[in-house]
């Protein structure tokens, strides 16, 4: 099946019409006429008419655009932090690295960081266009026009904030005897989670998940520090997760393993080459193992660590949406704005991370045991069985019986050495 991601363009222009007809109340009513449509159109052609912006974040704050990033910017460190999502700092010098790539540049009213401010400011509380007009005091045109402005130019830099693997072990194997050395060369972990989509009727078919909501599939690997190596968005919510590790795998801009390297993968896929899934039939979430119950065998000792460290792409993925609510629902936008937003969301996120590691929002989440009440935008999906027989002719890459069976016995291996090990120290105590 075609995904909707393969029929994108490069850009996603935003086109406001605005119809004006001349009346008997002569020409002043023509321009008071076409100011409101100006200020209303990009709600009423999304269906939507505002939402109000929470009066914690602007209490107290001029409330003119120019005024409100100034008093943001030249305030406490925590405004910008609660208005624009990081640190001043780390603000700053994003305008700097748009300017300096040619991709912002001030204009005669509204300078780089008041664009930014504008695109932060919604994906940061999920705020449609009627109350960021209140606030910043611009018209719809002009705040839907700054926030294209700004997606466009964090996807043109997006590649350079997405880092692949490098061959040292990541020190969060390295230094934890639970891992190491028995995961030393798996450099992440990959896994999917649903975003809620808008679509027209007619393209409602394909995005409708297994619970019968719209979503888009978003495949994403992650690193054990809370990054992302690689974010694949715009699937459709009905597609498989094998197809869309299929197509991260076969794409242009394909997920690459490096050579040695595997990535962990949870309970809905199966062993592939670069993958290591856990067994299947076998206890292997975190609530499977209460207090003081220890694993049984091998093969549940090796599920119980693989889940302690595949728990990294459930916290990336929590502090992202705590940092991007627009991602919980539907945002009213053109799919492929929609589908860029998840990119570009990602790409900021490691940019923060990179600049910022310790900021508020990443350190609840850096626990491994910590598990946070983090709205959910959808409800769980219907777990699948795990894929026992992996078929050459579901998948645009043929493997190799070796290579499969190689997979299974790295597997086996490091099961084996790991509950050689515990049995040893247990019988130590």
């Amino acid at each position: 099946m075609p995904t909707f991601l393969d029929q994108l363009g490069e850009g996603a222009a935003v086109q406001i019409l605005v119809l004006a007809a001349l009346s008997i109340f002569g020409l002043l009513g023509v321009l008071v006429k076409v100011s409101f449509l100006m200020e209303s159109s990009d709600d009423e052609k999304d269906g939507v008419y505002g939402n109000d912006i929470p009066s914690k974040l602007v209490r107290g704050l001029a409330t003119t655009g120019a005024k409100f990033v100034d008093k943001v910017l030249n305030g406490q460190n925590e405004l910008c932090l609660e208005n624009f999502r990081m640190d001043k700092h780390v603000f700053y010098k994003l305008c700097d690295i748009l300017q300096a790539r040619g991709l912002l540049r001030h204009t005669n009213r509204i300078k780089i960081e008041e664009q930014l401010a504008i695109f932060m400011f919604i994906i940061g509380h999920n705020l449609r266009t009627r109350a960021v007009q209140e606030l910043f005091r611009y018209s719809g045109e002009t705040i839907s026009r700054h926030f294209n402005n700004v997606l466009s130019a964090i996807m043109a830099i997006s590649l350079d904030f997405f880092q692949p693997p490098g061959s040292d072990v990541p020190p969060e194997i390295q230094e934890d005897p639970r891992f190491y050395p028995y995961f030393k060369d798996c450099v992440g972990a990959v896994d999917g989670i649903h975003i809620p989509v808008m679509v027209g009727v007619d393209e409602q078919g394909p995005f409708r998940n297994k619970n019968g909501l719209l979503s888009q599939s978003i495949l994403a690997a992650c690193s054990f520090d809370l990054k992302f190596h690689y974010v694949l968005a715009g699937w459709e919510g009905s597609a498989s997760d094998l197809q869309v590790l299929n197509s991260a795998l076969t794409r242009r801009n394909k997920l690459q393993v490096p050579e040695g390297k595997y990535y962990l993968l949870d309970s809905k896929y199966a062993n592939l080459p670069g993958f290591i899934a856990p067994y299947p039939g076998v206890r292997y979430h975190l609530k499977d193992f209460p207090g003081g119950c220890h694993p049984q065998d091998a093969k549940e000792l090796f599920n119980q660590r693989h889940s302690l460290l595949r728990n990294a792409t459930d916290r990336v993925f929590g502090a992202l949406k705590a940092r991007f609510p627009i991602l919980l629902s539907a945002p009213p936008y053109p799919l492929q704005t929609q589908v860029k937003l998840v990119v570009a969301a990602c790409a900021i996120h490691n940019y923060i991370r990179r600049e910022k590691p310790d900021d508020w929002i990443f350190k609840m989440f850096e626990d491994e045991d910590t598990v946070l009440q983090i709205e959910e935008p959808l409800p769980p999906l219907e777990v699948e069985q795990p894929i026992i027989h992996i078929e050459n002719s579901a998948l645009d890459i043929a493997f190799e019986t070796e290579e499969l069976e190689f997979t299974s016995e790295l597997r086996d291996s490091i099961a084996t050495d790991m509950w050689n090990d515990y049995i040893q120290d247990f019988s130590s105590l």
